[in-house]
Formats: C-alpha cells, sequence, structure tokens
C-alpha cells in the first residue's frame, strides 16, 4: 500500500530497506529533510562527525570491519568538497560506501547564481572520486537511484558511489511503498581461465600466493590451498585473509631482503586481488616469480602494474573455490617449499624488528594486550608503516584496516566507525601526533558518542616520516616538519578521556593492558623522543 512521504523521508525508508543501521555526517540547511526524518523513524543511528572528511572516513571504517555498506551524508558545495579526500582513500581500497549529499534547489543547478553552497560542477568533482556519481532530478527517482547506487557500491569491485539530492526534491511530497531492495549480482568467472590456472598449479612445485585486499572474502578457499602446500605473502590490504599465525603465511612482509631473495625459487606466482601497490614493490622494482597469474574481478587489474601471463577474470573466493575442484587430488607442493618458506620468514621477520630496535618489542606487548578478535586500525605514521603494518599479527580481514592511499590523518575517524562496526571488539587506532592534529576535533565525537576506541600517540613532534626523508635527500636538511600539539594529557583531561602517557618499554609494558582493556574513548601517548630513533631511519617504502 503506497503511501505520500517527503523525498527526505523515502531517502531513510530506502537506507532502512537496505538494512543500515548506522549513517555518519554532519547536518546542514541542505540535508535537514534527510535527517529529520532519520531521528523520527528512530531505526537508524546517526553519528555527527566534526567534519565531512572524518564522517567519510568513519563510514569508509565501518564498511571495512563491517564487511557492508557504509553510509555517509554531507551538505552540498563546502560540505561535499570537504569529504573528498576520503572518498579517494575509500575508492582505493574498493570500500563500498555511499555519499548522500545535499544541493541546491533544482531550478538553480548549475546557472552560476552563487546561491549559498553552491558548487561549480559538483557533479563531475564527485565522478572523480567516486566509482559513480548521480544526481536525482525528479522526486519520483529517489528510491531508485539510493537503491541503485547502493547496489554499485557494493558490487565487485567495490568502490564509493556518491548521489546528490536537491533540496527541493528532499522536500517535495512523493508516493511511496514497501519494496525488495536490489542486491548486487553474484560474480561469475572465467570457467577456460580457471581449468589454464589448475594446470599451472599442479605443474608446479613451489607456488607462492600474493593476497590482496580483493581476496578478503576467500579466507577459507586459500587456507585449503595452503593445506596442499601452496605458500603466501599478503599486501598490507590482504593481511588477515589468512591469519597471521598460519604456518604458510608470510603476513605483510612481501618486500623484505629475504622474501626478494626468496622469490626467484618460486615456479609460480598467483596474484589474488591485489593492485601490486608500488609502496609494496618497491615502485614495481621487485621481480616477482614467474609465471605471474592474477585472479581478479577488475579487468583493470590484467598487465596493470607487472606483465601478466595468465589472467582469470572473477570474483577471488569463486575462482579459488573451483581451481580446488578442479586441481588433482593428490597434489601437494614439494615438501622442502615448506622448509625453505619457514626458514626465510624467519629471516623476514628477524630483519624487521633489527630495523625497528625498541619497537619490535612494543608490538610485542601490544599484541598480547589485545583479545585476539580485536581490531586494529593505522594512520599513516612511522610505526604504523612499520610493526603496525607487517610486524603485529592479525587474524581476520575484518580486524586490519589501514590508510592505503597514504593520506596522513585519517586513521582516527576509520578507527571511530571501525569500533561502532566491531560490536563490542576492542578497537584500537595507532597514529602519530601530526595525524592526531589534521583532525583532532574528532575526539569529540568519539567522546559524544562513547565509543569504545584506545588511541594510541606516536609522539615525536611532528611528522617524523617527513624529517627523515628531508633529512636523507637534502644534505641532512629538515623543515616545516616540526609541530605544535597541546599537552595530550591535558587534552584527554579537558575531553574527559582517561589518558596515559609512557617514556619507556617497561612503563607501556605495565599500562597497554589496563588501557586496553578500558571501556569507552581513551588515549595513549608514547614519548617517541625518550624511547629514541628506530635503529634503521624510515623514510618512506624502498624505492626500485
Amino acid at each position: 500500500m503506497s503511501e505520500t512521504v517527503t523525498g527526505g523521508e523515502a531517502v531513510a525508508r530506502v537506507l532502512e530497506a537496505l538494512g543500515v543501521t548506522t549513517v555518519f555526517g554532519v547536518i546542514s540547511i541542505h540535508n535537514v529533510p534527510i535527517l529529520d526524518a532519520i531521528h523520527r523513524r528512530g531505526s537508524i543511528r546517526f553519528v555527527p562527525a566534526r567534519s565531512e572528511s572524518g564522517a567519510t572516513n568513519m563510514a569508509d571504517g565501518f564498511a571495512r570491519v563491517r564487511d557492508a555498506l557504509g553510509v555517509v551524508i554531507t551538505s552540498t558545495g563546502p560540505g561535499a568538497g570537504n569529504g573528498c579526500g576520503a572518498m579517494t582513500e575509500a575508492l582505493s581500497a574498493g570500500s563500498p560506501v555511499l555519499h548522500l549529499t545535499g544541493q541546491i534547489d533544482s531550478p538553480d543547478l548549475d546557472r552560476g547564481k552563487a546561491m549559498n553552497h553552491e558548487t561549480a560542477d559538483q557533479l563531475s568533482m564527485l565522478r572523480a572520486v567516486s566509482k559513480a556519481a548521480f544526481r536525482v532530478r525528479h522526486v519520483q527517482e529517489i528510491e531508485r537511484i539510493v537503491a541503485q547506487a547502493a547496489t554499485i557500491a557494493l558490487t565487485d569491485p567495490r568502490g564509493p558511489v556518491s548521489v546528490e539530492l536537491p533540496i527541493d526534491l528532499q522536500k517535495a511530497q512523493v508516493a511511496t511503498s514497501p519494496r525488495r531492495m536490489p542486491r548486487a549480482a553474484e560474480p561469475a568467472f572465467d570457467a577456460e581461465g580457471v581449468k589454464d590456472l589448475a594446470r599451472a598449479l599442479a605443474g608446479s612445485r613451489r607456488p607462492l600466493l600474493w593476497v590482496g585486499g580483493g581476496a578478503r572474502r576467500a579466507g577459507a578457499e586459500i587456507a585449503a590451498l595452503l593445506g596442499r602446500g601452496v605458500r603466501a605473502v599478503s599486501s598490507v590490504h590482504g593481511r588477515g585473509t589468512i591469519a597471521d599465525d598460519d604456518e604458510g603465511s608470510l603476513g605483510a612482509l612481501a618486500n623484505s631482503a629475504a622474501t626478494e631473495a626468496f622469490y626467484p625459487s618460486c615456479d609460480l606466482m598467483i596474484v589474488v586481488g591485489s593492485k601490486l601497490r608500488g609502496n609494496e614493490t618497491r615502485s614495481h622494482g621487485i621481480a616477482l616469480p614467474r609465471p605471474l597469474a592474477v585472479v581478479d574481478v577488475d579487468l583493470a587489474a590484467w598487465n596493470r602494474n607487472y606483465a601478466t601471463d595468465l589472467f582469470v577474470h572473477g570474483d577471488a573466493k569463486a575462482v579459488i573455490g573451483a581451481l580446488l575442484q578442479q586441481l588433482p587430488a593428490d597434489w601437494r607442493a614439494e615438501p622442502g617449499f615448506n622448509v625453505d618458506f619457514a626458514r626465510m620468514k624467519r629471516e623476514a621477520v628477524g630483519e624487521m624488528r633489527a630495523a625497528i630496535g625498541p619497537y619490535a618489542d612494543m608490538s610485542d606487548a601490544l599484541r598480547r594486550a589485545m583479545p585476539r578478535d580485536a581490531v586494529f586500525v593505522r594512520d599513516v605514521t612511522i610505526s604504523a608503516n612499520t610493526w603496525g603494518n607487517r610486524l603485529l599479527p592479525m587474524y581476520a580481514p575484518g580486524d586490519s584496516v589501514s590508510a592505503l592511499g597514504g593520506g596522513i590523518g585519517q586513521g582516527l575517524q576509520q578507527a571511530i566507525g571501525a569500533a561502532i562496526a566491531a560490536d563490542g571488539r576492542k578497537t584500537v587506532v595507532l597514529c602519530g601526533d601530526g595525524g592526531l592534529a589534521v583532525n583532532i576535533g574528532e575526539l569529540m565525537t568519539a567522546v559524544q558518542e562513547r565509543v569504545d576506541l584506545l588511541v594510541v600517540v606516536m609522539n615525536d613532534g611532528g611528522y617524523g616520516v617527513l624529517r627523515n626523508i628531508t633529512r636523507a635527500a637534502y644534505a641532512g636538511r629538515t623543515f616545516f616538519s616540526d609541530l605544535f600539539l597541546p599537552d595530550l594529557q591535558d587534552l584527554g583531561r579537558l575531553l574527559k578521556m582517561r589518558t596515559w602517557r609512557v617514556a619507556d618499554l617497561a612503563g607501556f609494558e605495565a599500562v597497554i593492558g589496563e588501557a586496553v582493556g578500558a571501556d569507552g574513548p581513551r588515549l595513549l601517548e608514547v614519548d617517541m623522543k625518550s624511547f629514541g630513533d628506530f635503529p634503521v631511519p624510515f623514510a618512506g617504502p624502498r624505492s626500485g
């Protein structure tokens, strides 16, 4: 039975029908009808961020941990523009984020009348940072376009999708009725390609997988391959697809010197759902094993960064599942491969620990304090790029969130969304003082929403990685990387957050269990100047 409602309420009803439980955003005159409907209906939680960039990063973090649609609502013009940096991160990670933005009255669109919040050609701006972007032109289109956008966001390869909703259409009346929402189609796969891949694997004796973020839902199938003696390395985004305590997993140490020396001994590499990013392959300078087979749902992965000897188009879970069925029942990798792999893994881990000195023990202590199912979010900072991304063990794909696009300061916001998605699992975010300063106001969001989140701040008085880069490249000079930050202990007390400060490993060991186990938003400051420098200064990924 149909009912007449406002366009804003039609949006809220579609979100409910899609199963959305949480929305992030910033209230504005150009989205009030939607938020009023969400408030009145009471079935969706609205998390009021302090910035649109923060809200969009929260939706991204939520989507990654929940493996579901993340939703953000912004204003038009400056509000939509503020979210664009976070949209590029979601696009880089393949996060299914639905971005709903207001717009000025539809009769005034694209006429340059200097209306409040107007932006010239906003739709092109959104298309540049989205998988797709739509503009609603008639109130009758609202339900269809919002549902279509959500479906596209959730269709592999996933990514953020934007929808512009002019304010007059949000206020207009429209007839609506309960309906079932469309769902993303189950991906097909190249059956002939799977046969070729099965023949290649059956003919190999020392096969290695490279597991990327596109394989995050194929963990069981990949584990079955590891049971046949196949070994695996992971991209940072693929972490946790295979638990790091599985003997067949190297984790994200794919570009260590020990690993690079091991690659020539392998007779096949199968890259599953990975872009083979430059910062994980020495700007594509690492010689990966040959032949190189690529399994990906995105045709753009074919010969994207490395010449591909065999490409199989399809969803990772479906392709690896079919591969297992076609692989001869008695096939196993040669026994010595596992012995050599285990030796290389010890060398790669030792290499990392030697490079970071006492921070390796800090990583161990943090992992001991965290429950096995804890969620670990990393911003772009030295510790995140070293032990956070590569040494601290991960056990499931939804446990690991990192800023893949390299943007400093997104981790805190992603962690707020991740913690809300975590359903009671402990969540820890590792960030630097420079990254924290970018969106420090979102600590207030965490406090207001009572988010169960531990913020670990590695405080070295500025952008430490930029100091190292400039020092190495410019005759020892450093510039513009030292930053003022208020006393974090005073800040925590002002915000009514529990706070700790540690200046040595003994102090860290003494408080980390208490800090992880506590509830609500809380902050642990690590004085890196007291800890001292890394034995090997980190100045970004090794170049080719």
